[in-house]
């Protein structure tokens, strides 16, 4: 008991310390509840965890522990601060740090406590002399009790240490504020049907929506086969980096029970009608309300819910193009204009609305309208949204994969100076984009080009690997990483957008992994669809997101002018000059996703184009014998090989086939490949003349 008062006393003085005065501000500030971190903490029998609640007046601390929940144990002492020694009366026999064991207190008797401030090692020392009893009768057990500030003053050490216990197995807990971080966290369903779990799934985004505005909330770990790999992974991140307690909820009514306090009400989407659910993530939105199939009505009710609207009946025998006009009439004025949502991808019964909860918190305008231009009464309605959207603003989502391609998409989009964030599956947003970075931490890059150095290329055939499709898609999780340099696309707008997530990836990265800037802007953009008023500003702040990201790599890739292999994904003297001239910072540039076919080098500065793409279906003999040929027909030595990776291939794969490839070969950083290449130009230059 005498211990847990201690460890207040502790907290205190271990924060004074920390600032170096006793600061009346900075014993405000430790006013209040702290919590146990259980996975961080040892075990606790019985009471399983404990919390601290202090009050602090001059040269005085009250120190209140609950060991327990229902089945709990109290103790609240007062003390002073000056490290005089304390006797403190014995009122109960209960040992709480272990009750299993066999040592209880003596009631009638006093503990006696002294503090010392131990600033050489920079922690708070208390000296705790307790009366028990024993098996074999009365002692008197000292116990040293040392409690350390760390991770910038977030979290709070206790260390009991007493002579009768193994040094190696010292208790230790860990405590986090009490009203910082904790939230709810739910399993879904690989099921995204109508006639399936999709009118539940959908809920429950649409809950999450509304019940993270102001602050994180609700989490949900997406199945296994889901697009993004990482929601089990990064649950756990938030728990043992960022301290968050997450209490799952396993129904969905128990879900809206928890948060139906932030929903305004419901609105009816159309079973028979499936882009009346797109319509009605808008709504939802724009009302704080929660998305619901006439089956679930019921269930809102007796949450208190009232309706807000009901889509059923409207859109029948309507085409899209109709349906979202209809929308646009009704809604569009509301929304926002920094945010809208393409809820595209799959088709059909199908749909998988995982970026739907932040277009709704963003009160965003939702729609999956064709941007292929042959669609005209879809494509027309869809370039007037996106042209009243402000400049530089985010289109959220995905297309449809029943409607059109890829390139149309962000070509429309990057022709309103638009930036894509994709995809419709991307999870959790309003979640991540309100939590914040671990106070003190700072982006920084495994960079490998040491100041001084000059990096002379042998005659060999050097290949640097860069993965596709931005982090948090395919192999960052699967095995190999780290066993081979290799360069990952950055998203860079989670910056802002989603803090946390990037610092997820750059505290997980290993020596070998190096990070570059992505894709053609400050976000997926085609900077030949960029209108030229637009062009220097988008690469501008694509630069400052470089900066903070301490990135000096840049990739473009530009599919305006037609497909993946068939189109012209070259690039133009006019888009690099604005690109060398707006990042001077860049120690490169790399092009492409299939082979492309620009080539420049300005100052040592080099832009090279993709020679080869690695697809996940490509047989590893048949993908040496491809490298193999590539080097014979580019004979020059040095060889600057730039391979793009698909992301279903796990670097263990892409170890496999580099290591068959026989001497003449080595596999080197991007940042030292690209300071070679500069050097040692062996390209021929080759830029889009019109």
């Amino acid at each position: 008991m005498k211990s847990m008062s201690t460890i207040r006393i502790c907290l205190v003085l271990g924060i004074f310390f920390l600032t170096g005065s006793l600061c009346a501000q900075n014993i405000a500030g430790l006013e209040g509840e702290w919590k146990m971190l259980p996975e961080r903490s040892s075990e606790i029998g019985l009471y399983n965890t404990v919390a601290l609640n202090f009050t602090i007046t001059p040269g005085k601390v009250t120190l209140v522990q609950v060991w327990g929940g229902g089945r709990a144990f109290r103790d609240t002492v007062t003390l002073t601060t000056d490290g005089k020694a304390h006797r403190v009366p014995v009122r109960d026999r209960v040992w709480p740090s272990n009750v299993f064991m066999g040592v209880s207190l003596q009631p009638g008797t006093f503990r006696e406590l002294s503090a010392r401030w131990d600033r050489k090692d920079e922690r708070l020392v208390i000296t705790e002399r307790t009366p028990l009893l024993v098996s074999q009768g009365a002692i008197t057990l000292e116990t040293e009790n040392r409690f350390e500030l760390s991770e910038n003053g977030t979290i709070l050490t206790w260390k009991l240490r007493r002579p009768t216990r193994p040094e190696d197995a010292t208790a230790t807990y860990t405590f986090t504020r009490a009203d910082l971080r904790r939230a709810y966290m739910m399993k879904l369903a690989d099921n995204w049907a109508i006639d399936g779990k999709l009118p539940v799934q959908a809920m429950l985004i649409s809950l999450q929506g509304v019940a993270n505005i102001g602050a994180p909330r609700l989490y949900f770990v997406y199945p296994e086969k889901w697009d993004f790999l990482f929601t089990p992974s990064v649950l756990e991140y938030y728990k043992n980096k960022h301290h968050y307690t997450f209490t799952e909820l396993t129904t969905p009514e128990s879900a809206l029970q928890t948060f139906k306090q932030f929903a305004r009400g419901y609105v009816v989407w159309d079973k028979n009608v499936r882009t009346s659910l797109i319509v009605a993530f808008t709504v939802a939105g724009l009302e704080r309300a929660i998305v619901v199939s006439e089956d679930l009505i019921p269930m809102a009710e007796q949450a208190g819910l009232k309706q807000k609207a009901d889509l059923r009946g409207k859109f029948t025998g309507k085409n899209d193009a109709q349906i979202f006009q209809w929308a646009y009439d009704e809604y569009w004025d509301r929304c926002s204009r920094d945010f809208v949502v393409w809820m595209g991808g799959e088709h059909g019964k199908i749909m998988r609305p995982g970026v739907a909860d932040f277009g709704i918190m963003k009160q965003a305008f939702f729609t999956d309208l064709s941007t292929k231009p042959e669609d005209k009464e879809e494509y027309a309605l869809a370039d007037r949204i996106m042209s009243e959207m402000k400049p530089m603003s985010l289109v959220m989502g995905w297309h449809s994969y029943a409607k059109d391609k890829e390139r149309d998409h962000v070509r429309l989009a990057s022709s309103h100076a638009l930036r894509v964030e994709g995809l419709h599956t991307l999870p959790n947003m309003s979640f991540s984009s309100q939590t914040t970075l671990t106070p003190g931490f700072t982006f920084k890059n495994n960079h490998n080009i040491k100041p001084g150095v000059t990096y002379t290329p042998a005659r060999k055939v050097y290949i640097a690997c860069i993965q596709t499709d931005c982090l948090g898609l395919g192999a960052w999780l699967k095995p190999g990483r780290g066993e081979i340099p290799y360069a990952w696309e950055v998203t860079m707008n989670w910056v802002w957008l989603a803090p946390t997530m990037l610092e997820y990836f750059y505290s997980m990265a290993t020596p070998n992994d190096y990070f570059i800037g992505s894709l053609g802007g400050p976000g997926y953009m085609y900077p030949k669809a960029i209108p030229a008023k637009y062009l220097p500003g988008a690469v501008s702040k694509a630069r400052e997101l470089m900066k903070q990201l301490d990135l000096n790599v840049f990739e473009i890739m530009d599919y305006s002018e037609g497909a993946t292999v068939e189109g012209n994904s070259e690039l133009t003297r006019e888009v690099m000059d604005a690109f060398y001239d707006g990042m001077p910072e860049a120690i490169g540039f790399v092009n492409g996703y299939a082979p492309s076919h620009s080539f420049t080098n300005r100052n040592g500065r080099p832009l090279i184009s993709f020679d080869y793409y690695l697809s996940e279906t490509r047989p590893e003999a048949e993908a040496v014998a491809d490298l193999q040929e590539l080097a014979a027909m580019n004979s020059a030595r040095p060889y600057f090989l730039l391979m793009h990776v698909r992301q279903w291939s796990d670097i263990r794969r892409v170890k496999g086939i580099l290591d068959k490839l026989g001497p003449e070969f080595e596999v080197v950083p991007l940042d030292v490949f690209l300071t070679m290449a500069g050097t040692t130009p062996t390209f021929k230059e080759r830029l889009l003349v019109r």
